[in-house]
């Protein structure tokens, strides 16, 4: 009787600590399904939407011009959810270089080298993107086609 009640209790604390860590490993992707179309970026206090900016073309150069980015910081920033119909397969982020200001005085920006990334389909019109690279701090864009959803990483 003393053996099977051992047993039991042994195998039911087994349980709980692979249900407890299979949470632990899985939970850190959950999140709920945004309202509205759009690019978020995962925080642990949920998804945090990052507004569009329009992708310049003068002369050849493609930029950006700084317009109230949303603002991060690098400890809260898990990955990026997009919600939508896009052509992820233009998909990149960017860190955003200084490039000029504009003749109005407005800071314009280039996209530097893209950053590497896994890029997961979660249904039809959801995605997770993760960099596989560390992020750093800076100005930072995701970019499909002519806009950027652009913010700072403090």
């Amino acid at each position: 009787m003393k053996h099977s009640y051992t047993f039991l209790c042994t195998t039911l604390c087994v349980i709980l600590i692979c249900l407890f860590a299979v949470t632990l490993v899985h939970g850190k992707d959950d999140f709920a399904k945004p309202k509205e179309f759009g690019v978020y970026v995962k925080t642990e206090k949920g998804l945090k939407r990052i507004v569009p900016n329009i992708v310049f073309n003068e002369k050849g150069v493609l930029f950006i011009e700084l317009n109230n980015p949303a603002r991060f910081l690098l400890k809260d920033i898990e990955f990026f959810v997009i919600y939508g119909k896009y052509d992820l397969t233009v998909l990149t982020l960017n860190p955003l270089l200084f490039f000029q200001p504009s003749p109005l005085g407005k800071q314009r920006y280039i996209l530097g080298k893209a950053i590497a990334f896994d890029l997961k389909k979660r249904s039809d019109d959801l995605y997770t993107v993760k960099p596989k690279e560390l992020l750093g701090r800076g100005y930072m864009a995701l970019w499909i086609n002519d806009s950027a959803w652009d913010f700072i990483i403090e």
